[in-house]
Parts: C-alpha cells; structure tokens; sequence
C-alpha cells in the first residue's frame, strides 16, 4: 500500500513540477529522482527497517568472505543495515538497484567522486564487519 502511494504521490510530484523541469538531463533521470526522493523522504519520515533480500533464500545465496568464512542472507543484511546512513544510500542504489555513480550522484545532489568513495568505504566497512562477525 505504501509503495502504490509514493508511485501516485510521486506522478502528482511530477505532474504539478512538469513546468520546473530545465532540461539539464534527461526526462528519465528527472523523473527517476523525483521518484527516489520521494522514497528517501518517506523511509527517513517513518524509520522502517529495510529488508532487501529473505532468509528463505540462505541455500543459494551463501557466500565466502575474504576470509572464506561462510555468510548467509541474514548476517548480510544486518551489516548493510550498520552501515552509517551515507555509505548504506549509496551502496544499495549501486550494488541492489543498479544505478550508476552519474545517476547516484544527480539523485542525492552529491559529486560523483563522492558517490564513488562513499561506495569504496561502504565495501571496506562491510568486509571488517562480515571478517570480524559484528553483523548482528
């Protein structure tokens, strides 16, 4: 229900701001931020926990850290989930939604470098904590 409303909230967002739009990237990307914004806001507005992948899917998705220590679905996500707000925003529109750092950086009005180095610090910071246990 709350994603059918951030979509109808989101087209009246666009609609009411067709006559801001300047032109400056495409009407996609315009859109697109409208629509992660209005995302954004509404997670920092209600603080929901973000669960981005289940448990029910453990068996396929182990995986081997650095150090060949076996994960599961559920350790990964609580270390996203302590990842400072920052690097949390940008590693799960890189790595889950599959934006660019271009595209990154135009939704959150940041540079590319910093989207970019926001990234690199989100991996080195859940490869500590994945390597050292600190998930849960």
């Amino acid at each position: 229900m709350d994603a059918e409303d951030l979509l109808q909230n989101s087209f009246v967002d666009i609609y009411s701001k067709l006559h801001t739009f300047r032109f400056q990237s495409s009407i996609g990307a315009w859109i697109k931020r409208i629509v992660v914004n209005n995302c954004i806001n509404f997670l920092k507005k209600r603080r929901l926990e973000i669960t981005m992948l289940e448990d029910q899917h453990d068996d396929r998705w182990e995986s081997k850290a650095v150090d060949e220590v076996p994960l599961n679905v559920s350790q990964i996500n609580n270390a996203i989930q302590r990842l400072p707000d920052g690097y949390r925003v940008v590693f799960t529109l890189y790595t889950l939604e599959g934006y660019d750092h271009k595209e990154i950086a135009e939704i959150l009005e940041v540079s590319e470098a910093t989207s970019k180095s926001q990234y690199s610090r989100a991996k080195k910071k859940l490869r500590e904590m994945l390597s050292t246990g600190i998930s849960a």
